[in-house]
């Protein structure tokens, strides 16, 4: 209980500011000395409920210094991006989103001073000003985590980033083609890059996956292509490749008898030489570079007369549709694209080749009903 003089026996006190405000004093829990609350009250009554509420906090060890949030944000962000563990492709995305997005925001200010509504007025700001809603997810999911860091830390007591749905987005229903549209586009293509939209089909490989195949990784006998790497490519233009995000990616997948002479042919007559060359490249034997497939997937879909809205992903989700009409389980599907989820690769690694062999060959059967043809 407080005294006459306002006093909580040594722990704090309250007094009257010459303004007519009422200052709240409390003893430091770490230092011991008497430090001013952060805010003044209008009344006795309230400043006197307010120490009450800290000397609780205190007792419960829930109390944080007010002052450790008072580091620079842009400071904070940049060290805590440069500690981070990350493939440079996406240290790279990281870094773009949070120059872009989040430091215009909050970097001249400090930790503390991000706050919900803060992050709620920031958001619709964004997506008002036109940035993509996948952008604005990325932005968010960023900024939240970089906050969880700031929790850990014990600079701030909650995280801001508490807007419900914002860390998601609806992904709008891609299209699917038939095996008819997917061979129209195949023979529409020049010919050294018609193996990649069968592949991209009926693999269901990403793109980056097929780029970075090897011809070692290719076995004829087996029906079978291995996915042991991925190419990115960095904002300088650089390629590389580098292992998948999880070892789920790395994973085997039959492809249908139907296109063996496809990928014979290719390899004849595209491929770069040697076991270890690849097996996409480009027209001059440069490695395949996706900015300049580009114009020749756009003028082979226009060409095949399917849908302008038609990405070359699509394919895969494509390959993964048909799989499932196929007869796949969902752990078959799972594992045949690759999950990136480790849990997801501990639960779908059960698949065995026999199964996804005969997954391949219902994908023949299609090609086949479908009227695809299969030579180079």
């Amino acid at each position: 209980m407080a005294n006459k003089k306002g006093r909580r026996r040594d722990f704090g006190s309250v007094r009257q500011l010459p303004s007519g405000r009422w200052q709240v004093r409390y003893r430091d829990p770490e230092t011991g000395q008497l430090r001013p609350a952060e805010k003044t009250y209008t009344t006795k009554t309230d400043a006197q409920v307010a120490l009450t509420h800290i000397e609780s906090d205190i007792a419960r060890g829930q109390w944080s210094d007010p002052d450790a949030g008072a580091v620079n944000f842009e400071e904070y962000a940049t060290a805590w991006l440069r500690d981070r563990k990350l493939a440079d492709r996406t240290r790279e995305r990281n870094e773009s989103v949070m120059r872009l997005h989040i430091l215009p925001t909050f970097g001249a200010g400090s930790v503390a001073d991000v706050t919900t509504a803060r992050v709620r007025s920031w958001r619709g700001k964004l997506l008002a000003a036109g940035v993509g809603e996948p952008s604005v997810v990325k932005a968010y999911q960023l900024l939240r985590a970089l906050m969880n860091t700031a929790v850990d830390d014990e600079l701030i007591r909650r995280n801001p980033c508490r807007i419900k749905g914002a860390d998601r987005y609806d992904v709008p229903e891609r299209p699917v083609l038939t095996v008819a549209e997917v061979f129209a586009v195949a023979d529409s293509i020049a010919p050294r890059y018609r193996l990649l939209v069968l592949l991209a089909a009926f693999t269901t490989l990403r793109f980056g996956e097929l780029a970075a195949l090897r011809r070692r990784d290719v076995d004829l006998e087996g029906l079978i292509v291995t996915v042991r790497r991925a190419q990115a490519e960095l904002q300088d233009g650089r390629l590389f490749d580098k292992a998948p995000k999880s070892a789920a990616g790395v994973r085997s997948v039959s492809f249908p008898a139907e296109l063996l002479d496809t990928v014979t042919h290719h390899l004849e007559h595209f491929a770069a030489p040697g076991r270890d060359g690849h097996v996409f490249v480009g027209p001059q034997g440069g490695q395949l570079r996706r900015s300049n497939f580009r114009d020749d997937w756009v003028k082979a879909r226009r060409d095949a007369g399917v849908t302008a809205e038609l990405h070359f992903h699509d394919l895969r989700h494509t390959g993964n549709t048909l799989a499932s009409t196929a007869g796949a389980s969902t752990r078959e599907l799972m594992t045949r694209m690759g999950h990136s989820s480790s849990r997801a690769a501990l639960i779908y690694q059960h698949m065995t080749s026999d199964r996804d062999r005969a997954i391949a060959d219902r994908l023949g059967a299609m090609i086949r009903d479908g009227g695809g043809g299969a030579s180079g």
